[in-house]
């Protein structure tokens, strides 16, 4: 089994900083926000996002598939009592030629073989769906 290790301290009143390997990331921890940072919800989502990104970085070479980019856009809704995310809905753009079928294969692989996308989807909703924005 993999194992990952995060340490996060706080700062101060105004954020946190979490660390692994040689990488840090600075977290909105602040009462009134801040925008130079994620917030908790935004790096579960970001979470997603880099899942599916990395997901497909390891599908593609498999598939033959060829694309020039992608683009991951996602959105949550959070219940206030008891607080937590009750759905997630994502739109993946996929710079490509390559035809519908095709796109719908990566997309079944992305979301089969993803370890945070198969983790949220085992407790809470995620839905997406993926389209091409070849030229």
């Amino acid at each position: 089994m993999l194992e990952y290790r995060v340490r996060a301290h706080r700062v101060d009143a105004q954020g946190s900083l979490a660390t692994t390997k040689s990488a840090e990331i600075v977290l909105d921890t602040a009462l009134a926000g801040r925008p130079d940072a994620f917030n908790p919800a935004e790096l579960f989502l970001a979470a997603i996002a880099a899942c599916m990104i990395k997901g497909i970085e390891r599908v593609t070479p498999m598939l033959d598939f060829k694309l020039r980019g992608v683009e991951i856009r996602l959105h949550a809704v959070r219940q206030d009592n008891p607080p937590k995310i009750v759905s997630v809905d994502y739109e993946l753009i996929v710079d490509t030629d390559e035809n519908a079928h095709r796109l719908d294969l990566l997309h079944t692989n992305v979301r089969r073989y993803g370890t945070i996308s198969n983790t949220v989807a085992a407790a809470t909703k995620l839905d997406g769906v993926i389209r091409g924005a070849g030229g």
